[in-house]
């Protein structure tokens, strides 16, 4: 046995050889699947980037199923797996929303592009409806010429 006093060498190889690298995605071919494979983790130091791709890669990572509460602001606004704090609180004290320490943050919060993009766009086709269902009193005759006598009637 290796485990025998003064035995410190191993007369055999490692009897189960991998061949291949283990897949999260071979068999579970779902969206859950599909999407914790293709999340970013932000405002997270290098080390805890490191711990939830493993987590990722290995099939150990567990999506929250409601929010969790922020240590810092104490509301249930923390949507993230495994960290302590909100974004916000997190991008306001500069620190590790997963472990909270002050350290060099890898890839930082950004403010939700599509997002924005989706009220922006949801914002204007809401007031281009509130238009058209006013427009029969509005006015809009306006001359595009290059002469001054762009005035409105």
């Amino acid at each position: 046995m290796s485990s025998q006093k003064g035995n410190v060498a191993r007369s055999r190889p490692q009897k189960h050889q991998n061949t291949f690298s283990f897949r999260n995605d071979k068999f579970d071919k779902s969206a859950q699947t599909k999407k914790i494979n293709q999340k970013l983790h932000d405002g997270v130091c290098q080390r805890c980037k490191e711990v939830l791709e493993w987590r990722v890669k290995y099939n150990k990572y567990k999506p929250l199923s409601k929010p969790k509460k922020c240590v810092k602001c104490l509301q249930k606004t923390v949507k993230d797996s495994y960290h302590i704090m909100c974004r916000p609180c997190a991008s306001e004290l500069e620190v590790c929303a997963k472990c909270g320490k002050k350290e060099d943050i890898v890839i930082p919060f950004n403010k939700d592009p599509e997002k924005t993009e989706n009220n922006e766009s949801y914002k204007h086709t809401r007031n281009c409806k509130s238009h058209e269902e006013s427009g029969a009193d509005l006015d809009f005759d306006i001359y595009l010429d290059d002469t001054d006598n762009n005035q409105v009637d």
